[in-house]
Parts: structure tokens; sequence; C-alpha cells
């Protein structure tokens, strides 16, 4: 027991950081470390090559770097994190995603083995089923949030020519998505999917009621047939509609935004197979393995959160840009930003006091070559520019060889460019055949690139699904070291909260009837303002002519 009270108070360090002597070394250390890419720094893992070249290093950071992680308890809130213990201190709970990869269950208080296994089984056998009957040519998937990004980016990534049935997701609550999502689809050779821990989120039930509804009025024999849940609050799922033999349990112990190694990856084995899902675990579990055992200098994880604490809680830099030259990870970035902005989007440390440096840097970016097009020039030139994290294979398309290779030599190449920049002397030398010195000075000055600007790359040998499971946990842990460091728990949201509770009250606002009159809504005046605009929109008679698509509108 008080070992592992040991490592909930490792994962509950107090608001000390800024003040203590092991994070002022480490700071002191990384503003004196080069950024001269002249010592080559590899960590290979989980087979991800992790290139940290393009970051400050010095013996003396790395010195530092091991000090602050002792003294933050690392080792410790490892163990925790991986024995299921309550790392999610302010709501007890376990996060226990990666016993999900390791094919294993945790005991509960009443000694009853967790059923995530079982679970999982039955979930496989409900996709076989499902395949041998060819009932359903299509899955509508239902879920916002953790419940979808993974589907979402995972489906992407191995979907095409070669996938099973056709899939559309419907996450937000505009009437739009949903109806777009099942615009040309047969619900009668629908399956709908619903995923939701809680099986209370707004948007996701009010989804899952309109698609019932479609099924209905579209001419479903059996709507419940055509309904499968995942969620850890079965009843709810139960008092939808859906059959308990089509709702699969996910484990309390599961965070949202890890969902994708639980049940809630049906959606992928029904439209891109079963293969992928276990694929995408054993990487992540080679990944895991990886974290627990490598030494912290030569830990993938462990160094890229390092790279992270020094760009963004020493030298400053408020956002990471993530560049996958991969048109199919073109989810990555919006998971990633779940990932590590729900988790890390935090000010105080566990005795409820500031951290007192800035953490959780925004995440933000698109697939290359299509970036370099759009917010690149930023990246090169402005006064700010932003870490990137480049992602890369080294195998491409197996019929298009010059178009990957072309692809790789534009990930280094941007790499380079932003490490190297380029000086007033060398852009003199591109201006150097204008007459009008002046003029070809001021010229000059437009190519100057600063440089400097640190990069990660990481390498995949291709994209397949043990490499991107690798990838995803290779985040995950990364996140987890970076929580440790700076003392604030990565498991809860609750500046998710406090704008769903507030949208509930404003609901019922916005369908009083204008007939009541005036009414002191207790809102700052703009919140009113728009409360009583719309319901007299709203509630007005409706125009005669709208707005459809293709048609020519008369507003």
């Amino acid at each position: 027991m008080g070992k592992a009270n040991n490592a909930i108070e490792a994962s509950r360090a107090d608001s000390g950081l800024a003040d203590s002597p092991e994070w002022r070394g480490f700071a002191q250390a990384a503003q004196s470390a080069a950024l001269d890419a002249g010592a080559l720094k590899v960590i290979e893992a989980a087979g991800l090559c992790v290139d940290l070249t393009m970051q400050r290093q010095s013996p003396a950071l790395d010195a530092a770097a091991q000090s602050l992680l002792q003294a933050r308890g690392l080792a410790e809130a490892r163990r925790a994190l991986f024995a299921g213990e309550p790392v999610n201190w302010t709501e007890g709970k376990p996060a226990w995603h990666t016993a999900l990869r390791a094919g294993r269950t945790r005991e509960q208080p009443d000694g009853q083995d967790a059923d995530s296994v079982c679970e999982y089984a039955r979930m496989m056998d409900f996709v076989r089923r499902v395949d041998q009957t060819a009932d359903f040519s299509t899955v509508l998937h239902i879920g916002i949030g953790g419940s979808d990004w993974g589907p979402r980016l995972a489906i992407q990534a191995f979907g095409g020519a070669s996938q099973r049935r056709q899939i559309r997701f419907v996450s937000n609550i505009d009437g739009h998505a949903f109806h777009d999502a099942v615009a040309g689809l047969d619900p009668r050779r629908c399956l709908v999917v619903v995923s939701s821990k809680s099986f209370t989120t707004a948007e996701t039930l009010h989804n899952a009621r309109a698609a019932i509804a479609w099924l209905k009025q579209g001419g479903a024999a059996d709507v419940s047939e055509q309904l499968a849940a995942v969620t850890a609050n079965p009843s709810a799922a139960r008092a939808l509609g859906v059959p308990a033999s089509q709702v699969f349990k996910m484990c309390d112990w599961v965070g949202g935004r890890y969902s994708v190694w639980s049940v809630a990856g049906l959606s992928i084995a029904l439209t891109v197979g079963a293969e992928v899902l276990i694929g995408m675990q054993a990487g992540a579990q080679a990944m895991d393995q990886h974290f627990q055992q490598a030494p912290f200098g030569s830990n993938a994880p462990v160094q890229l959160a390092l790279a992270g604490l020094v760009n963004c809680s020493v030298l400053g830099h408020n956002s990471l840009n993530i560049a996958a030259y991969s048109a199919r990870l073109l989810h990555l970035v919006t998971y990633l930003q779940q990932l590590e902005m729900e988790s890390l989007g935090k000010r105080v440390a566990g005795d409820g006091a500031a951290v007192g440096v800035p953490t959780a840097p925004i995440i933000w970016g698109m697939p290359g070559t299509d970036g370099q097009h759009t917010f690149f020039q930023w990246l090169h030139q402005s006064e700010a520019g932003a870490p990137v994290d480049f992602i890369a294979s080294l195998q491409g398309h197996a019929d298009s060889p010059d178009a990957h290779r072309k692809l790789l030599a534009n990930c280094l190449a941007q790499r380079q460019a932003l490490l190297r920049g380029k000086s007033l002397e060398q852009a003199l030398l591109d201006v150097a055949h204008i007459d009008d010195r002046e003029h070809a000075l001021t010229l000059a000055q437009h190519m100057v690139h600063p440089g400097g600007r640190p990069s990660t790359l990481i390498v995949l040998r291709q994209l397949d699904p043990r490499g991107l499971g690798a990838l995803l946990a290779l985040y995950e842990h990364k996140v987890f070291v970076q929580s440790v460091v700076w003392g604030i728990n990565p498991f809860d949201q609750w500046g998710v909260e406090l704008g769903k509770r507030l949208a509930t009250g404003i609901e019922r606002e916005l369908a009083v009837p204008v007939s009541a009159g005036v009414v002191d809504w207790g809102h700052d005046a703009s919140t009113s303002y728009w409360i009583d605009r719309y319901r007299s929109h709203a509630q007005a008679p409706r125009p005669r002519h709208a707005w459809v698509p293709g048609v020519a509108a008369h507003l």
C-alpha cells in the first residue's frame, strides 16, 4: 500500500517545479545547449526511428535532464501507470489503456476480472458474423472526441480499395453533419455504431436518435438489429434500443482519448479489418515495452518529451507543428490535438497551485506537402516560428516510387532549411545580377531565413498498422512524461465540462416563447442579445424562399 501511495504522490508532484534546483539547472543547460545538428541523435524504438539531432543537445543538458526526471519521480510514476494504480488522481481512477494492448486485465476491488478481454472477443465475433452475412454495405459511426478521432485516423490510413464496406462519420451536433453523412445511403443496409463512453454526451445521443428515426423512416425491418454500441454505460445503450448482444462494454479505466485501443475500435474492424486493430495493438505494445525498459537517455518517449519541455517551458515556443508527410495521415493532427491539448492543457499542479512555467503548446498542422503551400512561410520567416515534428516513412506506395522519393526529399529539405536558414550574405548572392544595389539589398532582406528552428524527424519503415500503433503510443508516453515533470494530471478534462453545463441552460432559454416578453436572462449583454435574437428569428414565420444547395437563392 505504501508503494502505491508513493506512486500517486509521484504523479501528484507539487507546483515547486519552477523554483526547484533541478528545474533551474535544466533550464540553464537548455539555454546554453547547441542547436547545430553536429552530433547525430537517433533512437530506434518499436520499429520507429526518432531523430532528435536538430534539437538542443549537450552533455550538461543530458545530465540536468536525468536529475530533473529523478526529482520529479518519473520512474515511480511510470510503474504506477503500468500497474493500473489510480494515476488519474483527481477522479481516483487508473488510466490503464496499456493493459488493453498487453491482453491482460486488472483485478477489480470485488475480486472479479475486468471484462475488457472477453468484450474484445465478443466484438470480434460480432464482426465475423456481420462479414459472413453481408447484410450491411455501410457503417454509420456516431461519436465525438476520443470516440471519433481514433477510428477516423485508422480508417483513413488503411482504407481505400480494400475497404470492406463504406463508412460515414457523424460527430458534430449540427444538423447538416447528420444529413450529409446519410445522404445516398440505403437505411436498410446500414449498421449504426454509437460510440460513447458515458452514453450521456449530448451530441452523440442527439445524432443516435436521429439515426434511429432515419432507419425507421427508411423501411428498416428491425431497427434494433441495425444498432451496435460501445460504452461504459451498457444500460443506457440498451435503453436507447440497442440489443444487449450488440452492446460492447468499455472499461471505466480507459480514458476517452485512449479508447481506440478498446472495443471502440469496432468500426475499424468492420471497415478495414480486425487485422488492422491487431497490428496497431502490437505496435503500441512494443512501444510500451520500450518505454518501460529503455534507459531514460535512450528512451524515445522520454527524449521526445524532454525536447518538448525545452522548446515550450524554457524557450517559450507556444505551439508545435505536426508535419506528417503522408496523405493517409490526414487525421493525425486532430488526433494528437486531443491527446496533447486535452491531456496537458492545464495550469495547476497536484497541490492546486500554478505550475509556474508554460505548459501544453498548441498542436497544429496538416500533411506535407500541402502544408508547404499553406503555413511553411510562417514557419520559415515569421518572428516566432515553431518547433516541428516531421513524420515520414521509408517506403511509400509500391506503384509510385518516384512520388515517394519526391515526398521524402521535400520532408528532409524543409527540415534542413528550418535549421540552416539563409543569411543576408547568401541572399545577396542571389540578387548579384541586379544593377541597382539599393534595390538588391532591399530584396535580399526579404530572402533572409533566420534558421535555428528545432525539429524532430520520426521515421516509420512503412505506414502499416504496427507502425501507426507504435507512433500513437510514442506520443501517449511523451504526454505522460511531460505531465509528470509539470506535475499535472493528464487524464482528466475539467475544462471540457463548464461549457457543456452552460449550454444546457442556454438551450432551454433559446426555446422560451417570444410571447413570454422581455426576460432578464442574467447573462452578459452579448449572450442575452443573441438569445433574444435567436428566439425572434426561430419563432418568426419562415421566408418563402430558402437557400438550397445547387438552387439559386432568393433571400
